[in-house]
């Protein structure tokens, strides 16, 4: 039997703490410490989970050079330009890496994350846990068994719902920038559209805000609507907002992908999945789940196993490099609004050489 693979975590908020409850009812993993910056952060949560505390990375992986992972879990502006460093310095260490997603909210780190694994040969992951869900599966099996035939096109609505009147105001100053939910959201959205109908080749963007939030002067674009053509001649469209409406049929997050032989539709990402197959009634499978954390454990289980079982870097799920296709998507969305909804091809992504080449 495997020993468990030791992990230490930093940045101790809401995601880290989210991060360690699942580490310590993982059979695959074993806790060993946790870190953050802010003294009180890290001291609460390592009195609670009974491991030791740790205020920079370097002292924790120096006390520790048992562990096999760190798990990055730090914010900053547009949720994500603090991963860049601890992640660098993790695999500058030699230890694998989980980031919370964004990989990075700035394009260049992203690239340099997952070029330098690679050069590493360290596995990298992104905590982009939409697709790990029982819904998920099930559609993905049905692919697996021809159910869907050619892709003809898939639409993904997924966000938050509100209204003018919940407006809760602009946001601090990393928050409160022209792109924060596009950078820190979309790639939710955009990595579930393409692990079911693969790369995306052609993208045109528009985005806006509401009333509400220009008369706050609130800077941030919080409505997009997106379309795109894959590299399998699917067309996709993609809408998002961040509680600026309420959502209608399929709620906060809906996904449907239609092809020649079937078409299935996911409603509020752990909870239902409709087929429907012509000249059948529709197939409807209710998980009965309806807490979206339970997501979390699922992915996390994921990157363990992978770990555990030595896969191939580049089959590791959720990988670095499928965070860095999110975020190419992203920034190519904002070429395309910044240039009045041009059609932009996103950049290449490094191409996979197998274990020691990019993954």
């Amino acid at each position: 039997m495997n020993k468990p693979l030791k992990v230490g975590i930093v940045g101790m908020g809401g995601i880290g703490n989210n991060h360690a409850n699942c580490y310590k009812n993982d059979d695959l993993a074993e806790l060993v410490a946790v870190c953050d910056w802010v003294k009180e952060k890290a001291d609460a949560a390592a009195e609670r989970l009974g491991v030791p505390a740790y205020y920079t990375l370097k002292d924790m992986v120096n006390a520790h050079p048992e562990l096999d992972i760190v798990d990055v879990t730090t914010s900053g502006y547009e949720n994500g330009s603090w991963h860049y460093v601890p992640a660098m310095e993790a695999l500058d260490m030699g230890k694998n890496v989980l980031v919370e997603k964004p990989i990075s909210n700035r394009i260049e780190e992203a690239r340099e994350m997952v070029d330098f694994a690679a050069s590493k040969n360290l596995y990298l992951g992104c905590n982009l846990n939409h697709y790990f869900s029982e819904p998920s599966e099930r559609a993905r099996d049905i692919m697996n068994k021809d159910g869907i035939g050619q892709q003809i096109y898939c639409i993904n609505k997924v966000g938050f719902d509100g209204s003018s009147a919940g407006y809760g105001g602009k946001g601090g100053p990393r928050w409160n920038m022209p792109y924060s939910h596009a950078k820190a959201f979309l790639t939710h959205p955009f990595s579930v559209m393409r692990y079911f109908c693969g790369n995306v080749t052609h993208i045109q963007a528009f985005m806006d805000k509401p009333g509400v939030r220009a008369s706050a002067e609130d800077l941030m674009l919080s409505v997009q609507s997106i379309h795109m053509r894959f590299e399998n001649g699917c067309i996709g469209y993609l809408l998002s907002q961040r509680g600026d409406a309420m959502f209608g049929l399929g709620g906060w997050w809906s996904f449907e992908l239609a092809g020649t032989k079937g078409t299935f539709v996911i409603e509020n990402c752990v909870e239902k999945l409709t087929y429907y197959k012509q000249g059948q009634a529709p197939d409807v499978y209710d998980t009965g789940v309806k807490d979206f954390g339970a997501t979390f454990p699922k992915r996390i289980h994921a990157y363990l196993e992978d770990l555990t079982n030595g896969v191939p870097r580049e089959h590791l799920r959720s990988s670095g490099r499928d965070a860095l296709a999110t975020m190419e998507y992203i920034f190519a969305a904002i070429e395309s609004y910044e240039n009045g909804g041009a059609l932009v091809c996103p950049n290449a992504l490094p191409p996979v050489h197998g274990a020691l080449g990019y993954v």
